[in-house]
């Protein structure tokens, strides 16, 4: 067993869980401390397994709504609405991933590409929390099919790495009048099909890759991701209630001009 590898994976597992739900971009984050530790086991297939750990903590969480739905999907509108939701808020980042993710990893995948989107997703945020909100929708089952259709036209921006999932989809949910918690606890939900789905396929496509020997790697990496992202969601859900996202704003653009002045003066060697 490598323990060198083992520590690196716990390190990348707890990056993963604690910016997969933050609005500062995870992939972003894992690409950067994946070149600084000098992590690259298995391409990307590992970064996505671990993801799995951060989903189980969102069901772990949210047990009691998922366990509803998971019962009442034949026999409860309220559920079946819900489910009807995710899957509209699902596709169209299902479609754009098939058609033109390998497309995305084989030239977005960089860290010029991450710094650039975290100042430009900063820049964003601030002017979304500075604009008026009109807030239509207090409760994530009030959420309407339009509203889950434009949450996911957001998601699909997420695509590019740097921007954050849970970033465009809660900043996207505060522009089309969703309250902040609502639009955080959708952007949870809404995480568990589309990750479960890029982890399935991205493990499936890359399974020739995968060997026991790998497992302590992805078991270190998986646990540390749940255990902190769960850490995560429970702290963002309480911060968001009395704060706006303005400190993640300011914490992306610090860190995209660190990327850029470390890799333009030398400092540190990106992969660009």
């Amino acid at each position: 067993m490598d323990l060198l590898l083992i520590f690196k994976a716990i390190i990348m597992g707890l990056v993963e869980g604690v910016t997969e739900f933050l609005p500062i971009s995870s992939t972003g984050h894992l690409i950067v401390v994946g070149d600084l530790i000098n992590f690259h086991n298995d391409g990307r297939v590992f970064e996505i397994a671990i993801q799995l750990g951060a989903i189980l903590a969102v069901v772990v969480e949210y047990r009691r709504k998922f366990t509803q739905v998971a019962f009442g999907m034949f026999s409860d509108p309220q559920a079946q609405k819900f489910i009807t939701n995710l899957i509209i808020a699902f596709i169209p980042a299902a479609i754009v991933g098939v058609l033109f993710i390998s497309l995305i990893k084989t030239y977005l995948f960089n860290a010029l590409t991450v710094a650039t989107m975290l100042i430009l997703g900063g820049l964003v945020i601030l002017w979304a929390e500075r604009r008026k909100h009109d807030i239509r929708v207090t409760d994530v089952d009030d959420i309407s099919w339009r509203d889950a259709l434009k949450v996911g036209l957001f998601q699909v921006m997420s695509m590019i790495p740097g921007t954050s999932r849970s970033g465009a989809t809660i900043i996207g949910g505060l522009f089309i009048g969703l309250d902040r918690k609502v639009a955080a606890e959708f952007s949870f939900f809404l995480a568990v099909p589309t990750m479960v789905a890029a982890t399935v396929y991205d493990i499936y496509k890359h399974r020739d890759l995968l060997e026991m020997g790998d497992f302590p790697m992805f078991a270190a990496g998986f646990i540390t991701a749940f255990i902190s992202a769960w850490i995560a969601v429970r702290t963002l859900v309480r911060f968001v209630a009395n704060h706006s996202y303005e400190i993640f704003a300011w914490y992306r653009i610090a860190f995209g001009l660190l990327i850029l002045i470390t890799a333009y003066t030398g400092m540190v060697s990106w992969s660009m």
